[in-house]
């Protein structure tokens, strides 16, 4: 009779190989792709490129019935989470290598104090991006001018647009989470939505 002189304990081992392996290759394969923001970000230190991003957080939803552009008092604005979400972003931003930019924003308290919390540079009020939520009727001559706006603009340094989730969905057709940065690309014939940033994860 012959006897198998082959030690079970490698055959144990391989199969624990074999495991291990597949066990890997699913972890791979359900993991979301490593640094999928950072073409993104690269994009946005390229000339003719521009960011668009919603203010940081503020809890609510539009403005009070006595809202006054003027007066913040009257306004929804950012909360504690909101302005450290603002400052967090703009370390993204500088993290990137964008220390500096030419950054505009809505007249709304919530915006202006995002866009300054970004710390990339002094902010200029931008009619164009106000909210249209409380009248939708500005909805396409607002969107109409910013594209007029940005056909006209040089676009080698880097840009920043600080604005609200009605004007970003009807400029890009995105409906964006606030902070959300969404990358967008001018082109020949107009412009080109890259993709978003999610600034509200590290």
């Amino acid at each position: 009779m012959k006897i198998s002189m082959t030690n079970p304990l490698i055959h144990l081992s391989g199969r624990i190989a074999r495991f291990s392996a597949i066990a890997i290759a699913l972890l791979m394969a359900c993991a979301p792709p490593a640094r999928a923001d950072e073409k993104l970000w690269e994009a946005l230190n390229r000339a003719g490129h521009f960011a668009i991003m919603r203010h940081a957080l503020a809890p609510g939803t539009g403005d009070p019935a006595n809202f006054q552009v003027k007066d913040c008092t009257t306004q929804r604005n950012l909360d504690d989470a909101g302005r450290a979400q603002a400052r967090a972003i703009g370390e993204q931003f500088r993290a990137r290598g964008i220390t500096a930019a030419q950054v505009y924003s809505s007249q709304w308290c919530r915006c202006l104090e995002t866009a300054r919390l970004l710390g990339l540079g002094e902010v200029t009020e931008l009619p164009p991006i106000n909210s249209f939520f409380q009248d939708f009727s500005r909805r396409e001559p607002q969107t109409e001018a910013l594209r007029q706006w940005l056909s006209s603009r040089d676009l080698q340094a880097p840009l920043v647009l600080v604005t609200h989730q009605v004007n970003i969905t009807a400029f890009t057709g995105v409906f964006p989470s606030s902070g959300e940065i969404v990358v967008v690309r001018r082109t020949a014939d107009g412009f080109t939505t890259l993709g978003t940033i999610a600034t509200d994860v590290p």
